[in-house]
């Protein structure tokens, strides 16, 4: 009971620092580049932890593909057009208005695809995150010159989010048993396969080996690819991926803030101001409701 209650805060503080990390990285290696080391040791690290704790990996292949097909998916497409999308010039105020639509998206592809049912309530919370997060970001989106973000880089990005509902839903249906450090360590190979014939084709494979790369690097493997993962991992388990996936909506005003924290960038009443309201947004959508009263 005590981690159903934590969990949704950790992960959005864990999951939230994933912006100041790429930031970070882009200083020391290519993204792409970048996130395949990531998902290397995250992999060897998982498998290690399965090895030493005797964890039972999933049965028969099917299972095991699956947790690929999920990876895939979740990590690998996702994180990789996310990043790549920023690197070639979409700004982080626009990447944080398409992060907006996942939740939506995965809300509406949930009551189709797995015929989960969301009351009036939630799905009123679903739209106010989505508010909150274009409050928080327009005014930043408006002071950059439309004609120097590339459009391909944007519907690589929206392509992107398209991916982690996808990778979502397919967690929910296919993976509702088995150990989930199994799951995650299958799930990082999978990432590997899209990750790094991506690399190879897109990039110089620039990596500044040093202090700096294994700092961040360390922190992207156990902080992110491993405590937030693992946590979003047991949240899509535990209850609705709609519910799961609305924490998205605090994670850009949250990321905001670390940002005014550690480099100085500016915070302002707009911030403030969506970010309460996806607070709201998200505290509607995951309450608890009587499905009965619809």
């Amino acid at each position: 009971m005590t981690l159903d209650r934590l969990a949704p805060a950790i992960f959005v503080l864990l999951w939230s620092t994933g912006w100041v990390a790429a930031k970070y990285a882009t200083l020391f290696a290519d993204p792409l580049t970048f996130l395949a080391l990531r998902y290397a040791v995250a992999a060897i690290l998982f498998y290690a932890i399965c090895r030493v704790t005797g964890v039972s990996w999933p049965k028969g292949r099917t299972a095991m593909f699956h947790a690929i097909v999920s990876g895939m998916f979740l990590h690998g497409l996702y994180l990789g057009m996310l990043w790549w999308a920023i690197g070639q010039g979409v700004p982080a105020s626009l990447s944080g208005i398409i992060a907006g639509l996942q939740p939506l998206m995965t809300g509406i592809a949930a009551a189709v695809v797995i015929g989960e049912r969301l009351g009036m309530s939630q799905r009123l919370g679903l739209l106010l995150g989505f508010a909150g997060i274009a409050i928080a970001v327009v005014p930043n989106l408006l002071t950059v010159d439309a004609g120097a973000i590339p459009v391909y880089a944007v519907v690589v990005n929206v392509l992107g989010m398209a991916c982690v509902t996808a990778g979502t839903l397919y967690q929910k249906r296919f993976l509702k048993d088995g150990d989930l450090r199994a799951v995650a360590a299958l799930q990082y190979v999978g990432a590997l396969i899209v990750t790094v014939p991506a690399a190879l084709m897109l990039e110089n494979l620039r990596v500044v080996w040093g202090f700096g790369l294994f700092a961040t690097l360390a922190w992207s493997v156990l902080g992110i690819s491993m405590g937030a993962i693992a946590l979003l991992l047991y949240l899509i388990r535990r209850g609705d991926v709609s519910k799961a996936a609305s924490l998205i909506y605090l994670v850009p005003p949250l990321a905001a803030i670390e940002a005014a924290i550690i480099f100085g960038e500016r915070l302002s009443l707009p911030m403030i101001v969506g970010t309460v309201i996806a607070v709201l947004g998200v505290y509607l959508t995951n309450r608890k409701v009587d499905r009965r009263r619809g």
